[in-house]
């Protein structure tokens, strides 16, 4: 039983590894705009005609900036932070990259890839240079997408007076378009966001966030170490490494001392290994990698290296001159042989220990900062414990199982669990380039493969190279082969658009499919199919919902059918939209009603779309210009509704007449449900 509780751990652990806008709005229309991030601008003079510009974010607690660098292919993805320099090239040349300050990388299970941004605080600045004549102002666009429960679509008009050596951040377009700046008599007083010029460094990001960053990459890897442990490379070495220093030690009381000096030397060559690391690559500069295409190939191919290694296939071992050579050193005695021999289990074990040292090594180092030390520190304390808890308590070695060919069955468990990881990094590589090679489907199938045959190992139907003969399996094995065969069942439904909620964030998200609708889907037939057909304008969305993604559109039809309105203020970088999607929508009695009772109008407030130029216009409510598909909507719903958020849902008749409140992210589904049937009920 103790060998079934070590690998269903070991199995449980694998699987433990996401507005503002200066508007001209009353306050009582105030009321759900929302607003979380307060802005200042610097001018910094670096040398002769060059200037560094920078613009610093205060952000309310729980909200999120999206860094430039976060991904976005293909409109996947949250939106990137963005500035346009108006007339760069012309008045002025930009030295270099725009810079930011540090950033929060979190995973997205919605993307199936790392979000990076901003938390509490941001800066970004960009180097400029003016050509000659010089001119008086810099005018800029900022974009960004600012996130918590909801998302905003933020836009800002932002000049750099470089004259007055101070920034403006203007409301209305129109007014931003003619400025050309103002004598220094004419500057109010009274702007709060402008003249506040910073030159302090880069802003450091939320403590409290990194802390927990850091506790999770410890704990993860403490239980690493604890499968390492039970590998045939470092269990045997308990005993026989206690025994060795209870009995050449002159009393008790020494060998207990020594087996300590032991683990501590453990801890430390491992931590050693870690600051290098750091220290070779830089505390952030492996920050990106996670979303990096060779990366992820690289890793890849790694994975499946130390897997078939695992497997048996051959063994990954350091130079025998290196073990050698530390065991010779090991013989010295006291603190420095001690130490030696720390170094010498480190390098005899390397064939087991390296494939998840190394795979602790990169995850942690693409989080940044000291990610890669507390790593190794987690993995080294959890090798490092037994041998000191042993030498205390010697009576214990009585209870640990003896050698033999269960160590190797973990060793193949493990090689199991790292070619399934692995088609994660060749996942991630596929979503990055968008090349839809290696969809959903095909991501699931291989893994059913990978713990289909991991079960019939487990059931001792397949033999691998240092498997022994026995003919009978333990009770142990047999529990963890029913328990992978169960999971392997499970993923089966998943090839049918399942969503698998168990292992939600391994495989490629559901939109990322060659069905996107389910397998079996047709328009008016088959075992997953919509009852009639599409009107003109709308689009099918997954599960057989029918929206339209034109406000007028979607009201004629409404009309024509005589069914209620439910507006779906939406964006294709809205995260929490797309849990509402997965997780509310796809509930029986919401669905159906989606289905069969309402007309839905889905609004994009991030359609890139240009509007026809004589269809644009400057905002008599924001003041922001009207220029694209996806500002008209997010316009119309701050002017209308009084509200700048999504997901934000409206219900309403055909006189445009509101059947009950509007809400927003509302993630409890029997509340949705509620909501949605009472505003229905109002209808009827």
């Amino acid at each position: 039983m103790k060998k079934l509780f070590l690998l269903i751990c070991l199995l449980g652990t694998v699987f433990t590894s996401s507005a503002q806008g200066l508007t001209t709005l009353s306050e009582e229309e105030k009321i759900q705009i929302k607003n979380p991030v307060t802005w200042e601008g610097a001018i910094k003079n670096v040398e002769g005609d060059t200037y560094e510009l920078s613009l610093s974010a205060e952000i309310e607690k729980d909200w999120h900036i999206y860094s430039q660098h976060t991904p976005n292919e293909d409109g996947m993805g949250p939106i990137p932070f963005y500035i346009e320099f108006k007339k760069a090239g012309e008045e002025f040349a930009l030295e270099g990259v725009l810079e930011e300050s540090e950033t929060h990388r979190e995973y997205s299970e919605t993307w199936g890839f790392d979000e990076i941004f901003f938390k509490d605080h941001g800066k970004v600045w960009q180097i400029v240079k003016l050509n000659s004549p010089a001119p008086k102002v810099i005018k800029t666009i900022l974009y960004y997408q600012v996130c918590k429960e909801v998302c905003l679509n933020e836009e800002y008009y932002v000049v750099f007076d470089i004259a007055n050596n101070r920034v403006k951040f203007i409301d209305n377009y129109d007014d931003f378009e003619s400025y050309t700046g103002e004598t220094k008599e004419a500057i109010s007083q009274d702007n709060k966001n402008s003249d506040k010029v910073d030159n302090s460094d880069v802003l450091e990001s939320e403590k409290e966030s990194k802390n927990k960053g850091l506790w999770s990459i410890f704990f993860i890897a403490f239980f690493s170490g604890f499968a390492a442990l039970l590998t045939p490379c470092v269990f045997p070495m308990i005993p026989l490494t206690v025994s060795f220093f209870t009995k050449q030690s002159k009393n008790r009381s020494a060998g207990i001392k020594n087996a300590i000096l032991y683990g501590i030397f453990i801890i430390i060559i491992y931590v050693l290994l870690g600051s290098v690391i750091t220290g070779v690559f830089g505390a952030d500069a492996l920050n990106a990698l996670s979303t990096n295409v060779w990366f992820n190939v690289i890793f890849f191919l790694l994975l499946i290296v130390f897997a078939v290694s695992f497997l048996g296939a051959f063994e990954i071992t350091l130079p025998q001159s290196w073990a050698n050579k530390v065991d010779s050193q090991a013989n010295r005695g006291g603190i420095v042989g001690i130490f030696f021999m720390a170094l010498a289990l480190a390098i005899v074990s390397f064939s087991c220990t390296g494939p998840i040292v190394g795979t602790l090594l990169v995850e942690s180092a693409s989080k940044g900062g000291i990610a890669p030390i507390v790593g190794m520190l987690g993995f080294s304390l959890a090798i490092a414990l037994p041998f000191a808890l042993f030498a205390m308590f010697p009576g214990w070695m009585n209870s640990l199982p003896k050698s033999g060919g269960w160590l190797n069955t973990v060793k193949v468990f493990l090689g199991f669990l790292e070619l399934a990881l692995a088609f994660k990094f060749l996942s991630n590589a596929d979503l990055v380039l968008q090349l839809h090679w290696f969809e959903r489907e095909i991501f699931l199938a291989i893994w059913i493969a990978v713990f289909g045959t991991l079960a019939l190992y487990m059931f001792g139907k397949i033999k691998l190279p240092h498997d022994g003969n026995e003919d009978r399996i333990s009770v142990g094995r047999l529990g963890i082969g029913l328990v992978v065969l169960t999971f392997t069942i499970y993923l089966i439904p998943g090839l049918w658009g399942a969503p698998l909620k168990l292992i939600s964030g391994f495989p490629p998200p559901m939109h990322y499919s060659e069905s996107p609708y389910g397998v079996g889907f047709t328009k008016t037939g088959g075992s997953n199919s919509v009852d009639s057909e599409i009107p003109d304008g709308a689009k099918l969305l997954p599960n057989g919902i029918v929206a339209f993604d034109d406000y007028f559109e979607g009201i004629e039809y409404a009309k024509k059918v005589k069914k209620p309105v439910l507006i779906d203020f939406t964006g294709h970088a809205c995260v929490n939209c797309r849990k509402m999607e997965d997780n509310v929508w796809v509930s029986p009695k919401v669905l159906k009603m989606l289905q069969k009772d309402v007309v839905l109008i889905s609004l994009y407030v991030d359609d890139k779309r240009d509007l026809p130029e004589d269809e644009q216009y400057t905002s008599d409510v924001t003041g922001k210009r009207i220029r694209s598909i996806g500002n008209k909507w997010s316009d119309f719903q701050i002017s209308r509704y009084k509200a700048n958020a999504q997901p934000y849902y409206v219900l309403m008749d055909l006189d445009e007449n509101n059947l009950i409140d509007p809400v927003g992210y509302t993630p409890d589904i029997e509340e949705y449900t509620k909501w949605l049937k009472t505003g229905i009920s109002s209808y009827k």
